[in-house]
This record gives structure tokens, sequence and C-alpha cells, in this order.
């Protein structure tokens, strides 16, 4: 596991994130369900644009819906350690409208990990502050 840093820090790029976290990226990317709630522990919470979702079979249900069944790619583009949690910034694609081309937007993920499995996740679409 990596060093809880004291504040917050970036991370090398060829720092490995916790392998739950690694694991939800890489299941988004291959619309591998199954894979993508393994990650998760079973009380663990969501929270997607303001919506809660509490549990694997919430959590499942939002996937196979907004995730994989939306066919979302997760390109990670800004990794953060924050006194033990993740922040992941990443290029969001999503295929949910044939009509209209693919969405990209960026989006950061902040991620809790406990016992080796994702407790709390946290997507918002953040505005810079200048």
């Amino acid at each position: 596991m990596t060093q809880t840093l004291a504040k917050s820090q970036a991370l090398p790029e060829t720092q490995a994130l916790p392998k739950p976290i690694t694991e939800y990226i890489e299941a988004s990317n291959t619309f591998d369900g199954d894979r993508l709630i393994a990650a998760f522990a079973d009380d663990a919470l969501v929270n997607d644009a303001r919506r809660e979702f509490w549990g694997t079979d919430a959590i499942k249900r939002w996937s196979d819906t907004e995730v994989i069944g939306d066919k979302v790619t997760i390109d990670v583009t800004k990794v953060k350690e924050h006194y033990g949690d993740f922040v992941v910034d990443a290029l969001v694609d999503e295929e949910f409208d044939e009509a209209n081309p693919p969405y990209i937007v960026t989006l950061t993920h902040y991620f809790t990990v406990s016992n080796d499995k994702i407790v709390s996740l946290i997507i918002i679409r953040n505005t810079s502050v200048k």
C-alpha cells in the first residue's frame, strides 16, 4: 500500500493506485460489470452527481446502467493521495446517446479504500478556481 502523506501531494505518474481502484478503472474500460462490483465492499457508498448508492446491490444497478451500460471509459490524467484517500482526475467518455457524438468530460473521483475494497467513491464534475 502507498504511504499516507501528511498533506495533499501529487503522486508520480508511475505510482500505482491501490488494486481495487485499478480494478474499478480497468473494469469500466473493458465493460466488465462483475469485475467492477467486486472492487467494492458490501456496504460501500457511491455518490455520483449528488445521488447516493449504498451497498453493492444499489451500486451494481447504477453501474449496470450508467457505467457498463453507457460504455464509460476512464482515462486517468492526474492522481493525488490525500490523507490516505485517492483523488483521481480522468477524462470520462460515454456512449449514452447514439444520436449524438460521444460525451467527454473531466470528472474527479474521490476513492476511499479499506481492507482492499473501495468503501467510498464520490464522482464530481469540478470546475477549477482561479
